[in-house]
């Protein structure tokens, strides 16, 4: 009915799929691949707003980006990982490209698709997702009877940058690192870094190598966690001829288990696991290396994301002479750089902000249910995933203390999981609803700020879906534990809801392997 009335009014024909990923970055192509493998009967499209695939890969273009995660863990458990721990931006987009190749995701992959809107009918169970074509900038629609958001958290086009008092003053270059542009020369210039977290940790050893000096200015430090960019247990059962797969899922078990065990003595013996932290930067930076008071920060190691240096190169650059910290705040903006509010003047040819991001919950796109507006932050999220009162719907929202991918994995199962669960139903909705026992349940922020609190998630907590008390209404951000839990979830819960019948036998669906 709905495509009669529309060809009547001149707009063409919504296409339909059985399930609609939004995102071709590295949560959208691994849902696919899972969708592919455990669901082969379901048709299916990817919509991305940029003109290729690798999201944040594509994105950040600052020297030196690379993985803040072991790729062990963050390559997905389906392609065996080959390479340094570590890996550039390249090698990553690299990684990615050979999935959708390998495995024929390209083909159903729609480029220069920038969704304005998403709408949920329970009269036809059946989502009407409407984008703007890059191309030609027509207004295209699609239906689908599941959507998997997989669009990531933040704003690609819009960083977070401090309201800096005198910023139209400095008459050098200022610009995000997650906008800069790869053709900036910046061998001989004075760079200064304004942040110390995982893109300052990245970016400035990268620099350090052509520029005159780097600058890294920081309102409070940041734990780094130094390593050789090697994992000796990969490589020796390389040497004994283990074959790769083997290798892969090895490594990855060796990966989580430490990083378990890391996580849970930073929680009971922080002071102990700081000691450590400090003795492997020694290794690199010396002996007689002075960490107050730039290197001690004021919170719980793994209460922010531990920055990873590859064989020590920031501190190896610090060393060197080429990098100097200073932990101060901006007062101001200067013509010729930065003033803080010691009254320390920071010169520099470059000011590269390394804030952070801006939080976009489910990528800013306006949702309606039934026509009403779905706002996020009075919904409540089951295991971070699903939502009350947002039916046929799931979200990849990944893990901080551990590799973003080992979640696309779990959810990859769970969603799929779900899926067959209701083709075997005879069920076209599926939502979740608190349950008798959860009546009264105390409703918190997204997450407990004590447990882990970067500021891009404490700007925007009030925007996200709310948590229970009780595990099932949280993202707990525990891989090990959801690893278990989430395998072993009832379908049939009293937390799902099923319902919906339609006649299904005039639908016509786009082709599997339509041309994108």
């Amino acid at each position: 009915m709905a495509n009669a009335i529309a060809a009547e009014v001149g707009v063409a024909p919504a296409e339909h799929v059985d399930v609609l990923i939004v995102g071709a970055g590295i949560s959208g192509i691994g849902s696919a691949w899972h969708l592919q493998h455990q669901c082969p009967d379901k048709s299916y499209l990817i919509l991305e707003m940029k003109d290729t695939f690798g999201g944040t890969w594509e994105t950040h273009k600052y020297p030196g980006v690379r993985s803040d995660s072991d790729l062990y863990t963050f390559g997905y458990r389906f392609k065996p990982w080959v390479g340094a721990p570590v890996a550039s931006g390249e090698e990553i987009l690299r990684y990615v490209g050979e999935v959708i190749e390998e495995n024929g995701i390209g083909p159903h992959i729609r480029y220069g698709h920038r969704i304005t809107a998403c709408s949920w009918s329970s009269a036809d169970n059946r989502w009407t997702v409407e984008a703007v074509r890059a191309s030609d900038g027509d207004t295209v629609r699609v239906t689908c009877e599941f959507l998997w958001m997989c669009q990531g958290y933040y704003d690609h086009e819009r960083p977070y940058v401090p309201a800096w008092p005198g910023l139209d003053d400095y008459k050098g270059q200022f610009i995000h690192a997650q906008l800069w542009d790869p053709a900036t020369d910046y061998a001989g210039k004075r760079i200064l870094v304004i942040g110390s977290g995982a893109t300052a940790a990245t970016v400035i050893p990268a620099f350090a190598e052509k520029a005159a000096h780097v600058t890294m200015l920081q309102r409070s430090p940041t734990y780094f966690f130094c390593s050789p960019n090697r994992n000796e247990l990969a490589d020796r059962l390389r040497q004994i001829g283990i074959d790769e797969p083997t290798i892969h899922r090895v490594v990855r078990a060796q990966i989580m288990f430490d990083q378990d065990q890391l996580t849970k003595r930073s929680q009971a013996e922080p002071e102990a696991v700081f000691e450590e932290l400090k003795a492997l930067i020694r290794t690199y930076a010396g002996e007689d290396f002075q960490f107050e008071p730039d290197f001690t920060p004021h919170y719980r190691v793994w209460q922010q994301r531990l920055a990873f240096c590859p064989d020590g190169d920031i501190f190896q650059a610090v060393k060197a002479g080429k990098v100097d910290v200073v932990t101060d705040e901006i007062d101001r903006f200067v013509e010729g750089g930065v003033r803080t509010k010691s009254g320390k003047v920071i010169e520099a040819d470059i000011i590269v902000a390394a804030t952070g991001f801006r939080l976009s919950v489910m990528g800013d796109i306006p949702f309606f249910v039934d026509r009403r507006a779905v706002d996020w932050a009075q919904t409540v999220n089951y295991r971070g995933m699903m939502f009350t009162g947002v039916p046929n719907m799931a979200w990849v929202m990944g893990y901080f203390r551990a590799s973003w991918t080992l979640r696309v994995d779990m959810l990859g199962d769970f969603v799929c999981r779900l899926l067959k669960h209701m083709e075997r139903k005879g069920a076209h909705r599926v939502e979740v609803a608190l349950r008798p026992e959860d009546e009264g349940m105390k409703l918190l922020p997204w997450i407990d700020r004590d447990n882990f609190n970067p500021g891009y998630l404490m700007r925007g907590l009030d925007e996200l879906p709310r948590r229970g008390d009780k595990p099932e209404w949280a993202h707990n951000q525990d891989y090990w534990r959801e690893k278990e839990e989430i395998p072993r979830i009832d379908l049939d819960g009293a937390e799902f809801v099923y319902s919906g019948r339609k006649d299904r036998s005039s639908e016509t669906k786009a082709p599997a392997a339509e041309a994108a």
